[in-house]
């Protein structure tokens, strides 16, 4: 067997193992879904940068700096962006509602401001929408066991969905904030001695710059920060950013902090992370272009600098990385989706005297049904991006501006956040209908459904007050 495959799944049964063996002190589900609000700021760190190194933070990215250079970066970049607002304006804010009222999941936080209706609609657009990002995890995956040992993609994704649901189910957040920690150490290790490594390969910076410039597909914007375009550095950070900021998986996650203070520093820590980070995998992907500038799919071009350009222990480490970042962010989408489904839909509107321990046990069971479903569409989708580019769209859409408004006005009530939704969501998909995707002028389709969403809500702000 090839020595990839038999480190990779030697890593792969060390993290099952300290996943279950973290879930034995799980026994209720404020366990499961918030850790008993006990984290400080070192382990909110590891866990929120763990699933934000994903799919399209590594495999995602090289390919964009592969295809457009070092403005690769903003699609990292706009992750940490939007972080850094959880940190400093939205994380505190929500955290202490979250401990004086007891919200398990964002669904309480908007039926506790809005009502059981807000709660609902944004449940299941979450369950629509999350499934894409799950792929698009394990798509990762895929490529990942294509390039290094041929293994046909449905296993690839196969592998990746068993190892996240197995830990994830057994323990919620208790599980994965352990697991996650040992992740982080392993990414950040193996993505910073890969870019090294892979420098000093082509003969550093100086080279590939004269062997990418001597391309002729090649143009001078390749080595700018925006030589991607004003208008696609802008779509970035309106799909991301409002993203990172809102997302259930990761205000979930805040949760389960210990205090206001530890939010502030773990999540900031988190984003400054990302800022950084984000250069690792696009010039990574910049170094492959100046070596193999033909590939034919550019999401492959982090595999190939794996099995081509590092040495065999290093390109372990780093395929040990890949596959870390993949099924953590994995296990926060399953988070998201198994607690949004026993707590928002069925504890709400299916059983309402459900008791503590059926709630766990509903739970675990909605992890296993969102893992499955997953794994379908991973089959299904062409591409991470691709697979991504969905689930941001819809949750910035419509999530972004009733949750912000909620938490810095009174006014707005249910009927203005049910609009402002259904606006938002309308709005976004029938300007990328109409102009593929490009919007108008330099504002992308999302701009627009953020546009009607506040739209929406403004008459309420400017309704003198009775």
């Amino acid at each position: 067997m090839n020595a990839y495959v038999l480190l990779l799944l030697f890593y792969a049964g060390a993290l099952i193992a300290l996943g279950l063996f973290a879930s034995r002190s799980v026994r209720t589900a404020a366990d499961f879904f918030v850790a008993r609000r006990s984290l400080g700021a070192g382990r909110l760190f590891a866990t929120l940068l763990a699933a934000n190194i994903g799919a399209g933070s590594t495999v995602g990215a090289a390919g964009l700096g592969y295809q457009f250079g070092l403005s690769g970066w903003w699609w990292v970049g706009s992750a940490g962006l939007g972080s850094l607002i959880l940190a400093l304006v939205v994380g505190p804010k929500l955290w202490e509602l979250a401990a004086r009222r007891g919200f398990y999941t964002v669904g309480d936080y908007l039926e506790d401001r809005y009502g059981r209706a807000v709660r609902g609609v944004i449940a299941v657009l979450l369950w629509l929408g999350s499934l894409a990002i799950l792929a698009g995890q394990w798509i990762a995956v895929a490529w990942i066991m294509h390039v290094v040992a041929d293994v046909p993609k449905p296993l690839g994704c196969a592998l990746g969905g068993f190892v996240t649901i197995l830990y994830f189910a057994a323990g919620g957040l208790v599980s994965a904030t352990w697991v996650n920690l040992v992740q982080v150490i392993v990414k950040l290790s193996g993505f910073a001695l890969a870019l090294a490594f892979v420098l000093k390969s082509i003969g550093g910076w100086a080279n590939m710059r004269e062997a990418i410039g001597a391309q002729d597909a090649v143009g001078s914007s390749y080595f700018e920060f925006v030589g991607i375009g004003a208008d696609r550095v802008l779509a970035y950070v309106l799909m991301l950013a409002p993203s990172f900021i809102v997302s259930p998986g990761l205000v979930q996650k805040v949760y389960g902090a210990r205090s206001a203070r530890a939010v502030r520093i773990g999540v900031g820590a988190n984003a400054c992370a990302l800022l950084l980070f984000a250069f690792f995998p696009v010039v990574i992907g910049m170094a492959v272009r100046a070596t193999h500038p033909d590939l034919a799919n550019r999401e492959l071009a982090l595999p190939v600098a794996l099995v081509s350009m590092l040495p065999v222990w290093l390109g372990g480490l780093l395929l040990a990385a890949i596959f870390s970042a993949e099924v953590s962010s994995a296990d926060a989408v399953l988070f998201m989706l198994s607690t949004s489904l026993a707590q928002d839909v069925y504890k709400r509107f299916v059983r309402p005297e459900a008791s503590d321990e059926e709630l766990l046990r509903v739970s675990r069971r909605a992890a296993i049904v969102a893992g499955v479903l997953g794994l379908l569409l991973a089959i299904a989708l062409p591409s991470v991006i691709a697979a991504l580019s969905i689930f941001y769209t819809l949750l910035a859409a419509a999530l972004f501006v009733p949750l912000m408004m909620g938490l810095f006005s009174t006014r707005p009530r249910e009927r203005e956040a049910l609009t402002a939704i259904a606006l938002a969501l309308g709005m976004t998909a029938g300007a990328h209908l109409a102009t593929d995707g490009r919007g108008f002028a330099l504002l992308p389709p999302i701009a627009l459904g953020f546009l009607a969403s506040f739209g929406a809500m403004l008459p309420t702000l400017l309704r003198p007050r009775r």
